[in-house]
């Protein structure tokens, strides 16, 4: 199957997931507690208020109805109007978003940064204080909580050592590029500065878990590489062990891996939610925890659609970057 024809398969089968995760998120509105209503009037109102509220909201419409008025506008980028404002939803999700993305990139760059090496030199340094170091550390870092381990780090390194600041984002990467294209290098550089010193501990949070977990792939895939025949060979025919170690076992240790960092790259973007909170970063965790709270239904259902469509398209790329890692991989 040529590489077009496998994009074309991925994307409608996306498009079906995407559909799903979107009547989900419909139902769910019907099944919980509570009135949208609610949230725009007082419980003492007037019953005929309240009926007109209701019409205007389209809620008293037959639900198959309801349901088609809010799929058919998601392909257009309608998603409503949020109950609580009365601004289009849309576009609180797409301000929101980036500071999301941020974390979720910065978190997987921090992950495989460190993990990737550690795994590798865990599994070149079986049982050696290393490896053991690289155990104890994976360990620890996928039975830690986030929630825990944002608290511990403000404490520790922002409260009482004050190194980095407690929450907030002041700029975003949006903000970095616009200096940029501006001309402003100082402004620019300033910028980058502070956004790297708030965002550095809502990463090292949301990334410890990747982190350990990717270690820990790293490691067992090394291991399972290195005892290969065609590692033998190579080492048979004189080649430097350091080309048999990083060119050949570790290139193909990272098909699996890859496939995992695509998987909790869309993870993150969904799992940001207690990360932001404990930080308040802007983001869609945030916005996600704000509705909620307000039991604004459409801001909830956009942002979870958000989220779902990001998940469905990384794991299509990740599909498609298996073929450049390794050719022997078949598109099926």
């Amino acid at each position: 199957m040529s590489l077009s024809r496998f994009l074309i398969k991925r994307s409608l089968q996306g498009l079906f997931v995407i559909w799903g995760v979107i009547t989900v998120v419909f139902g769910l509105r019907f099944i919980s507690p509570g009135d949208p209503a609610n949230v725009l009037l007082p419980p003492d109102v007037d019953p005929e208020v309240r009926a007109q509220v209701i019409a205007e909201l389209g809620l008293n419409e037959p639900l198959y109805v309801q349901y088609w008025d809010f799929v058919s506008g998601i392909p257009v980028g309608d998603l409503g109007l949020s109950l609580v404002t009365r601004t289009p939803v849309a576009s609180r999700v797409v301000t929101k978003l980036p500071a999301t993305l941020e974390l979720a990139i910065a978190a997987t760059i921090v992950a495989v940064i460190i993990a990737i090496p550690l795994g590798v030199v865990s599994a070149t340094r079986r049982h050696q204080p290393a490896d053991y170091s690289a155990t104890v550390f994976s360990l620890v870092g996928i039975s830690t909580p986030n929630f825990w381990l944002g608290v511990m780090l403000i404490l520790v390194l922002a409260v009482q050592l004050n190194l980095f600041p407690t929450s907030q984002r002041p700029i975003g990467i949006d903000g970095i590029v616009l200096l940029l294209v501006g001309g402003n290098l100082s402004a620019a550089f300033d910028g980058f500065t502070t956004w790297l010193w708030h965002i550095t501990l809502p990463a090292i949070t949301l990334g410890t878990y990747f982190t350990a977990l990717i270690t820990r792939l790293t490691r067992s895939g090394m291991l399972d590489q290195l005892g290969q025949t065609y590692v033998r060979a190579s080492r048979a025919k004189g080649l430097p062990e350091t080309l048999v170690r990083y060119k050949h076992a570790l290139r193909n240790t990272l098909i699996p891996v890859i496939t995992v960092i695509g998987l909790q790259l869309g993870t993150l973007i969904g799992g940001a939610v207690i990360t932001e909170a404990v930080f308040a970063w802007p983001g869609l965790g945030t916005l996600i925890i704000n509705s909620i709270n307000a039991r604004d239904w459409p801001v909830l259902q956009g942002s979870l659609i958000v989220v779902a469509v990001g998940f469905v398209l990384v794991n299509i790329l990740v599909d498609a970057l298996y073929a450049y890692v390794n050719p022997q991989v078949a598109y099926d």
